[in-house]
């Protein structure tokens, strides 16, 4: 436990050598995070610290969701709501489908097996995103977009895969039952969202009575992780319940004014909460990015097949075109158009991570 601790403390301080250092010479902070993970990785200095499931799960995602989640205001959200939620679920079944075809296609991968990894792949990674949209310092309506459609796509690509993975595991002889995969979906999606609305109000509700910054401050710890862990234990989605958790505290909480409904916590409070979080998924982002880096610089490239790498990022990359520009093209001459440029950024800002 020592040696963990002592090992997680190094990263730490070799996060902030990287912050500063990538400040001087304007290199982007995470692909800063990844060389300097990798060459840890080289030293052989990072054993009994890995890029584990249960370490980006439990750990990780809860704070970077939160924070991003809380941050997101409803009164923005809901004017580009229906390009949001076409991008989050049209667009995922669209990578899926590019990208399983391309597989079958080129490496005639069987169509179960495609299909699983198409939806895998198909989310973006808001781990990835939320850095890289900070970074860039991005505002408005395109950072609204790509944040929002990366937070819910990731709910919309679980419940994908989970129908996939259950439809698969059938034999070709037996078709699956429809409406276990309709109980499926909405357990997974439903009881994420109202496992993070839940837990967020009842947080929301108990802050409202307190004038202790350092309470209220405890509470969007407890909707965080509470909400992921919840959901999860009953099978539902840990990320989108955290998603609207952060997002009931945030606008019923944090950026409402006490007066409007009687909910929010004291001023104190709000810019102590935002600048915990706003720490939390700093520290977040970077292990994870560390960690990425260390598991980049132990793949043997040539073994694993490179060729087959290099097909799979293609497919990436135009699965993630197929998301973008058919969706947005049907939103063209309606109030919700988005211009050609922005269009090409939300390609090129669809990043994959550690998720």
């Amino acid at each position: 436990m020592d040696v963990l601790l002592f090992r997680a403390l190094s990263l730490l301080g070799l996060a902030i050598l990287v912050a500063l250092a990538a400040r001087r010479l304007r290199l982007p902070y995470t692909v800063g995070l990844v060389l300097a993970g990798a060459a840890v990785a080289l030293t052989r200095s990072h054993a009994g610290l890995a890029l584990t499931h249960d370490l980006i799960f439990d750990v990780v995602l809860p704070p970077l969701l939160f924070e991003a989640a809380l941050n997101l205001s409803w009164t923005d959200l809901r004017r580009d709501l229906l390009p949001v939620i076409a991008l989050s679920t049209i667009g995922v079944a669209l990578c899926a489908a590019v990208v399983a075809g391309g597989l079958v296609a080129a490496l005639g991968w069987p169509l179960e097996s495609a299909l699983v990894f198409g939806a895998l792949i198909s989310a973006t990674d808001p781990i990835a995103v939320i850095a890289l949209i900070k970074e860039s310092r991005v505002t408005g309506r395109l950072s609204l977009l790509i944040e929002a459609e990366s937070l819910f796509n990731d709910g919309a690509a679980a419940v994908l895969f989970t129908l996939i993975l259950v439809w698969a595991a059938h034999s070709p002889g037996n078709a699956q039952d429809p409406l276990a995969a309709v109980t499926t979906f909405f357990v997974v999606a439903g009881g994420g969202i109202a496992a993070g609305f839940g837990i967020g109000m009842i947080a929301v509700m108990v802050a409202g009575t307190s004038e202790d910054h350092l309470v209220e401050t405890a509470l969007t710890v407890v909707a965080a992780f509470g909400s992921f862990l919840v959901a999860e234990h009953f099978g539902a989605s840990g990320v989108l319940a955290t998603v609207v958790a952060g997002m009931t505290m945030g606008n019923l909480g944090v950026l409402t004014p006490k007066e409007r409904f009687g909910l929010s916590i004291t001023p104190h409070g709000r810019a102590f909460v935002l600048e915990f979080w706003e720490f939390a998924a700093f520290l977040a982002n970077s292990l994870v990015f560390l960690l990425i880096g260390s598991a980049l610089a132990t793949v043997d490239f040539a073994r694993e097949g490179l060729l087959a790498l290099t097909l799979a990022i293609a497919l990436a990359l135009l699965g993630r075109a197929a998301a973008v520009y058919p969706v947005c093209l049907a939103f063209l001459r309606s109030r919700w158009a988005i211009p050609l440029n922005q269009q090409h950024l939300m390609w090129w800002g669809g990043l994959r991570g550690a998720l």
